[in-house]
């Protein structure tokens, strides 16, 4: 992960700031989301001084992308204010976009401050089942791909990877983390949270209608991505990801998440809706 977000600065003398970045392998050939979200963070971050920090983004995935295959990052500096600043930036392969997002940056500022508390009577990390634990029984491609993930993630109640247990209902939590400790820097950790944030989304639409990962000829795919960051945070310590689904139809769901640390602070909110296409629903 932290060699995908370590971009290239172009010699390219264009109107806009280019920088490139590699690509993660995936077992399934495509570029994870998660993964230009957070590229393309750093790469608007990259146009401004250290003390301004992303506080939100709003990106729209446009084509999959090929992660054999390089990425190239256009930034456009829209807006330069006393404290805030708002960037776009696009990302390239083959020539077209894959994705494209505005994120705003904002100098640390006091104000009013509260926020909604984590929820109660979860268990904590420790009391749940690790990622590991559950792979048996899924296909080898399936299990590399978690496995060679940077993260540790552990659901409540369980995963969905090949059943959905329990009671179906839109809403679920996730604790997780990046496996080993990374740099102290608050722009790489919010670039970091943006990549984990993609991670598990979707997973209330699905568990919802108990619709496991495995199902033959479901097909799900990121239409959009908001993330707004509201107090710092590690991403290489437990967060608790908090999630719930308003609504689904016409092969849409909305998804929405909280992201806490594991004292309860409220680190970000996030929200996204999946195209989701289920074979008995065509």
């Amino acid at each position: 992960m932290l060699a995908v977000l370590d971009l290239a600065e172009s010699d390219a003398r264009t109107t806009e700031d280019i920088f490139t970045g590699q690509s993660q392998a995936m077992p399934l050939g495509r570029v994870y989301g998660g993964q230009v979200l957070a590229q393309s963070i750093v790469a608007a971050s990259r146009t401004l001084p250290p003390e301004r920090i992303v506080h939100s983004m709003h990106g729209y995935f446009l084509r999959p992308g090929d992660a054999s295959q390089g990425i190239t990052f256009a930034v456009d500096r829209i807006h330069d204010g006393r404290s805030f600043s708002t960037r776009r930036t696009q990302a390239f392969q083959g020539g077209v976009p894959i994705l494209s997002m505005i994120s705003s940056f904002q100098d640390e500022d006091a104000g009013l401050e509260h926020q909604e508390p984590m929820p109660e009577g979860l268990p904590g990390p420790d009391d749940v089942d690790d990622l590991e634990s559950q792979l048996s029984g899924l296909h080898p491609m399936s299990q590399r791909m978690f496995r060679e993930r940077p993260a540790d993630l552990r659901h409540i109640p369980s995963p969905i990877y090949r059943a959905v247990e329990g009671e179906q209902t839109p809403r679920q939590a996730v604790w997780m983390r990046l496996r080993r400790r990374i740099d102290d820097r608050p722009d790489v950790h919010r670039a970091a949270l943006a990549y984990l944030s993609d991670l598990t989304i979707q997973e209330s639409i699905l568990r919802a209608h108990g619709v496991p990962w495995e199902l033959p000829g479901l097909k799900v795919a990121s239409l959009d991505h908001a993330m707004w960051w509201h107090r710092p945070g590690r991403a290489d310590e437990w967060m608790l990801y908090v999630q719930e689904s308003p609504s689904a139809r016409g092969g849409r769901g909305l998804a929405t998440g909280r992201i806490y640390s594991r004292d309860g602070v409220l680190l970000a909110s996030v929200a996204q809706e999946v195209m989701v296409r289920v074979p008995d629903s065509d």
